[in-house]
């Protein structure tokens, strides 16, 4: 039995993201460097405030909205 093809996303076929993140891109050139259209700094800070990290959330004194820094 072949197995079916999955659908390649076309540039009219972009996905949804976080408004914060609108127009964000990733590609990794020839030389193996990854090229983004957003500061790895403003990427971080949106990712500290938004996402939980799983290996602190068990810790004693560890709260969600707190600032890391």
């Amino acid at each position: 039995m072949k197995k079916s093809k999955t659908k390649i996303e076309t540039e009219d076929e972009k996905p949804k993201v976080h408004p914060e993140l609108e127009g964000f891109d990733v590609k990794i050139n020839s030389f193996g460097e990854i090229i983004s259209t957003h500061d790895i700094e403003k990427i971080n800070e949106f990712l500290n405030k938004n996402v939980v990290d799983k290996k602190l959330k068990d810790r004693d004194g560890f709260k969600q909205d707190e600032d890391p820094a």
